[in-house]
């Protein structure tokens, strides 16, 4: 089930319906499988948010969804004419004793009441009417009033939290030095107004076998990493489950670029950098638009530690960097005019014979006079070549007597 689509189509309810998207209590009740929403009223709706803070309204919501299906037939149907039932306030660790649960009555006149579970609790929340019913996964039905009790709206703010000292009591005492000396912290705090999740390595991670020595990273490479660590939106645990695809963080500056997606199976949810995968270990702060998460390894985003570097904005991926030297080689260089036709290939038996070198005749006869040692030279290259030009002669005879046999 969706609760946001099912109330967009009822008007009067479009102000409880906006409150469930904003403080993200829409994807806790869509993780039910079981579960009825008390909705108010714009009316009432209005009342209830005029002086609380966006986690105060959210805990407020969490206690008008109860954790078992309640139609009109069921709730006049109370065994005993009463019963206490478990909401999602009870589920988030902040109720104190049995806050988080509701009494539903069956009162006078076939009415049936909800109040607090702290004793003495008057009914001030009626059920008005049935809006809708899913047997027996989901019911939507109308009171009159939110249920409230002492205490219920103390949820500090999140602009009063101080990150660095409950990312320490938190077991993330490196994590919190590092934004600080880095300056990271600053960007923390400025996206907080509007909305940011965090997820900080506990010291363990930081300790843990083949991480890389973020010593060696460069002062902007570390403020990058630090930024992949937080999200700038608000999403608590049930939203990440719901999130698909990739999730740009506080580092991304381009489509794809130092984005993280999400891995969850039951109720367990992991962050996916590409190269690793972090669970998310628990939840140190929840205060709507604010959450911080604990998770059990850092994660390393490919554009810092994938290996080799991406390519300079605008360059082109395939061409080279520069053009290569050119090869240097013994063979001899093609003749500048080709045949375009190819040429037909030709037995050894036709081929030439080689062209005899330079003979006697045909070297130079001047030689200096009285140079003897000069015209033994030549002498000797004059015999030298005639003896090769015989050579070339009689290969190229043997060739045509094996090419005729």
């Amino acid at each position: 089930h969706n609760i946001t689509d099912i109330l967009d189509g009822y008007s009067e309810y479009s102000l409880y319906n906006n409150y469930l998207s904003q403080t993200k209590v829409c994807d806790e009740i869509n993780g039910r499988s079981t579960v009825t929403c008390l909705v108010l009223t714009n009316g009432a709706m209005s009342s209830l948010v005029a002086n609380l803070s966006l986690a105060d309204v959210k805990n407020a919501l969490r206690l008008l969804t109860l954790l078992d299906y309640y139609d009109p037939k069921k709730l006049h149907s109370l065994h005993g004419g009463s019963e206490l039932t478990t909401t999602l306030y009870q589920t988030t660790g902040d109720a104190s004793g049995d806050m988080g649960h509701v009494n539903i009555t069956n009162l006078r006149g076939g009415k049936v009441g909800f109040a607090s579970a702290e004793p003495g609790s008057k009914f001030q929340a009626t059920y008005t009417k049935s809006v809708k019913e899913e047997p027996y996964n989901l019911s939507v039905l109308e009171v009159s009033d939110p249920i409230t009790f002492p205490g219920l709206f103390t949820s500090p703010s999140a602009a009063s939290t101080n990150l660095t000292a409950l990312l320490e009591k938190a077991g993330c005492k490196r994590f919190a030095r590092l934004i600080v000396s880095s300056g990271v912290v600053k960007t923390y705090q400025a996206a907080m107004d509007k909305g940011l999740t965090l997820f900080a390595p506990t010291d363990d991670a930081f300790q843990a076998k083949g991480l890389p020595d973020l010593g060696k990273l460069t002062s902007a490479d570390l403020v990058a990493l630090l930024e992949y660590h937080a999200l700038p939106q608000y999403a608590p645990k049930a939203s990440l489950k719901t999130m698909k695809g990739g999730i740009p963080t506080l580092a991304s500056t381009g489509k794809g670029k130092y984005d993280l997606s999400v891995v969850a199976k039951g109720d367990d949810v992991s962050m996916d950098t590409g190269m690793d995968k972090s669970r998310v270990a628990s939840t140190v702060l929840d205060d709507t638009p604010v959450t911080v998460h604990t998770v059990d390894s850092v994660l390393l985003p490919p554009e810092l530690f994938g290996g080799a570097p991406s390519p300079a904005p605008g360059a082109s991926v395939d061409a080279p960097a520069s053009a290569p030297a050119p090869e240097t080689s013994s063979a001899p260089a093609p003749s500048p005019k080709t045949d375009k036709t190819k040429p037909k290939h030709k037995s050894p038996a036709h081929s030439p014979p080689a062209p005899p070198a330079d003979t006697p005749d045909t070297a130079p006869a001047e030689s200096p006079d009285g140079d003897e040692e000069a015209d033994k030279a030549d002498n000797k290259n004059g015999a030298t070549a005639v003896g090769m030009g015989i050579a070339a002669m009689v290969a190229s005879v043997a060739l045509v007597g094996a090419t005729l046999l």
